[in-house]
């Protein structure tokens, strides 16, 4: 099958949020380019949804209408109501998805919105979310949540934990594998020969000199010098708050933020609809959409498919990166 060919994995997410309505649309916008298919249960479709059973990945590529290898949840989809019995097949579908992707026959993954609480009360899910199920399905202990779009990269070094935590989670190992991580991908899945990487500091201020905290004297000064030693491009520790007006956003190629909303609160003001969630330091391709499950518009029809549509473009273009022969 040609690299360039093979479809996109796409698993359904939460059967009663928007994923399988934005799937539909974003098939509809681009799906003659990039060849896709979708793993869910064809009944939680939009009503009037013109789909097509789909045994392979390779049957994706030549389908007239949205390409779907069908699973049956047993339960049918309320709108704006998730239910747990659908938990353990929302699980299933991820899964596949990835099989699908880790033998070959898809090029990519993209992940619609899953509802945690919907999966942890019908599956006892162990997980926080997407990016740590991901991670356990390939086997890495260490992967990384990017959030882009065509204005701005941005990572943040902790995740989904509580902001009193933040400073005791933070450690040298964490923010080495992050940076390390992300020099990586930006290499591999974006084409940037020479990453530039910028650093925001843990306090206001990035400390002040240890007057608003001493985490950027004593911990992250001496692992971004550290790693600068290795020919890495980075600047920081730098003041969260200079960092993201275009003037500054110019002269890096991903910002490397300390937190969750010091990352996402940037990058969602600047870019909220385009905005796309990319796990790095998979063996394959991950990407998602910007947002949640949306229940309080789930099948109105007005669900806005803008993330969905750059995941998938992100998707295509970073297994294209992939692939490329080295300059």
């Amino acid at each position: 099958m040609n690299t360039t060919r093979r479809p996109i994995a796409i698993s359904c997410g939460e059967p009663a949020g928007i994923g399988p309505e934005i799937a539909v649309t974003a098939w509809n916008a681009v799906g003659k380019d990039i060849p896709m298919v979708w793993i869910g249960d064809p009944a939680h479709l939009p009503d009037g949804t013109k789909w097509q059973a789909v045994t392979s990945a390779r049957d994706a590529i030549t389908a007239t209408a949205f390409p779907v290898l069908q699973r049956d949840f047993g339960a049918t989809s309320v709108a704006g109501q998730p239910d747990p019995s659908h938990a353990q097949a929302v699980i299933d579908s991820i899964a596949d998805a990835v099989a699908l992707v880790q033998s070959g026959d898809c090029t990519a993954l993209c992940t619609a919105p899953i509802h945690k609480q919907a999966l942890i009360d019908g599956a006892d899910f162990a997980y926080p979310g997407h990016t740590e199920y991901l991670a356990a399905l390939a086997g890495r202990t260490s992967v990384v949540m990017m959030l882009a779009s065509e204005l701005l990269r941005v990572v943040p070094a902790t995740i989904h934990i509580p902001l009193a935590q933040v400073p005791e989670k933070l450690t040298a190992a964490t923010l080495t594998d992050t940076i390390l991580i992300t020099h990586s991908a930006l290499i591999r899945d974006f084409g940037i020969a020479k990453p530039r990487l910028s650093v925001a500091g843990l306090n206001p201020h990035a400390g002040e000199g240890g007057k608003m905290g001493h985490e950027e004297i004593e911990m992250i000064t001496p692992t971004l010098d550290a790693l600068r030693a290795e020919g890495l491009s980075i600047t920081g520790p730098l003041s969260a708050d200079t960092m993201f007006h275009p003037a500054a956003r110019a002269t890096y190629d991903a910002a490397i933020c300390m937190y969750h909303d010091q990352a996402l609160i940037p990058i969602k003001t600047l870019d909220f609809s385009g905005g796309v969630n990319i796990t790095l330091g998979l063996p394959f391709v991950r990407t998602s959409p910007d947002h949640g499950t949306a229940f309080d518009i789930a099948g109105t029809g007005t669900a806005d498919a803008t993330s969905m549509i750059a995941a998938i473009r992100m998707a295509a273009d970073m297994a294209r990166a992939r692939t490329a022969p080295a300059a």
